[in-house]
């Protein structure tokens, strides 16, 4: 699981724990991901399929993509579609995808690559892997992420965001057993380069086996872990969890802890974890589809503009897609 990796992890900064005493998150509970298929029908697991959407807030849903090894002609990804009222971040760990949106956005997303579209009013884009993939085959392997958007910026001007592996801020813990990738939002003092209408912390770390990390974290946002790959243990109270599975810290603490396992699968050589938290929007939500709103009526409208075209339209040169 390649991402972006580091040759001597001791070379980056470092971000302390807490001081001993303070408050730590518990875990009110552990979540296995069911598996369904989305776009042209490439596999996902529904990491917040059961879990309450007040435990969630501001996130709305979130898939990883594969992890899934194509043979030639296999590799699928998702026709032209609209999104309106939230954010779509996609992150690339293995594998390619080639983004167009109907607002001009656009660019390559591989290993270690982010990419950050705010729907805001409406956008139409489409996500495929290039041609050379398709007749080659290969592994692909990402995460994306639906983050909500408040109801004052529901109908903001959409917004394009082609975040590099190389441009993601990188510490290590003191004892150099994880790296901690921070794609937005802040962590112990560490900046990740995302910019977002609602305040977030996002990361994916590597944590060697036997190794454990213990983050500061906003107190006034929510914590969730994603394990990626590998077994470990989430909390002061060593909670179980593995590969596929979302952890649900509680909302009082001001730091999260992760340990993975003594000895690993053969399949990874440390624990992989997507962690993110976020400030709470406590807006009434309603989704359908592509569409995030506040009610059935600005659902019902998102259908009627989309329709009408109001949504953006398919460039010229794209419209055999």
């Amino acid at each position: 699981m390649p991402a972006v990796t580091v040759d001597n992890i001791l070379t980056l900064p470092r971000i302390e724990a807490p001081e001993p005493g303070r408050p730590a998150r518990s875990v009110l509970g552990v979540r296995t991901a069911p598996v369904g298929y989305e776009g042209e029908g490439f596999p996902v697991r529904r990491a917040f399929a059961g879990i309450d959407q007040r435990f969630l807030d501001p996130f709305i849903h979130m898939d990883q993509m594969g992890e899934v090894q194509y043979a030639p002609g296999e590799p699928k990804g998702t026709p032209w579609h609209p999104h309106r009222g939230f954010e779509t971040v996609t992150y690339m760990i293995d594998g390619i995808l080639e983004h167009k949106d109907s607002n001009g956005g656009g660019g390559t997303i591989t290993g270690g690559d982010t990419q950050w579209m705010t729907a805001g009013a409406g956008i139409l884009h489409i996500e495929t892997p290039p041609e050379h993939v398709v007749v080659s085959g290969g592994l692909f392997h990402g995460v994306q992420l639906w983050v909500n958007l408040p109801r004052d910026n529901k109908m903001a001007q959409p917004r394009y965001q082609d975040i590099a592996g190389s441009n993601v801020a990188l510490a290590s813990s003191p004892d150099g057993g994880a790296l901690i990738r921070v794609v937005a939002g802040e962590i112990g003092g560490v900046h990740g380069p995302g910019v977002t209408h609602t305040p977030i912390a996002l990361a994916h770390l590597t944590i060697a086996p036997g190794a454990s990390v213990t983050l500061p974290w906003n107190p006034g946002y929510n914590a969730l872990a994603y394990v990626l790959a590998g077994d470990g243990t989430a909390g002061a109270e060593q909670a179980p969890m593995r590969s596929g599975q979302t952890v649900v810290f509680g909302p009082k603490g001001d730091s999260v802890t992760l340990t993975a396992a003594a000895t690993q699968d053969s399949r990874t050589e440390s624990l992989e974890v997507f962690l993110l938290g976020g400030k709470p929007i406590r807006e009434p939500v309603a989704m359908y589809g592509p569409f995030v709103m506040n009610t059935k009526a600005e659902i019902v409208q998102a259908f009627e503009d989309y329709q009408a075209g109001r949504l953006g339209a398919i460039p010229a040169e794209h419209e055999q897609h």
